[in-house]
């Protein structure tokens, strides 16, 4: 029988069986990975998804990148200032509407994305260490269905972040 920790009193069963803690356990440590590996490129989550975003649909409207991210308006012209600091995107008046920009990727933002992507792909591999190639598909396909089912239930946007769910 293992010997208690006499500093530090046991996680009663019923805590420790229940997922809802176990996944807020999970994403606080998958979050920590994700900012620590980002931060080695002096780079935030929401500078990955608005490059990628770019990258996977091309030029957008800072209210279409808005949806396309999850991420508010109001901060994404904080996070859009940083990445055109940096020179990874461009934003130029949209020549159907000048009232509005339209931001687009460019080479070094591009670039950027890739370095990122490494930093994201060692964070998820940290993460998932302990789980077989099958067990990692299983979580990433129950992930999927629960993100997907309450997602749709409240109209959020759907996990793809292609566009609200419409009802």
């Amino acid at each position: 029988m293992e010997k208690e920790d006499e500093t530090r009193p046991p996680v009663p069963a019923r805590l420790r069986e229940l997922p809802t803690r176990l996944l807020g356990q999970a994403a606080t440590l998958a979050q920590r990975l994700v900012a620590e590996g980002l931060n080695g490129a002096d780079a935030r989550k929401w500078h990955y998804a608005a490059l990628v975003a770019l990258d996977e649909y091309g030029p957008a409207s800072q209210a279409a990148l808005s949806t396309r991210t999850g991420i508010h308006r109001s901060d994404l012209v904080a996070v859009l200032n940083e990445l055109a600091e940096r020179g990874d995107v461009e934003r130029a008046p949209d020549p159907a509407d000048r009232r509005r920009n339209v931001i687009t990727l460019t080479p070094h933002g591009r670039k950027q994305l890739h370095r990122l992507e490494e930093l994201l792909r060692a964070a998820q591999e940290e993460l998932l260490a302990p789980l077989s190639p099958r067990e990692q598909q299983q979580l990433t396909a129950l992930l999927t269905k629960l993100v997907t089912h309450h997602a749709g239930a409240a109209g959020r946007m759907e996990p793809s972040g292609n566009r609200p769910k419409e009802g």
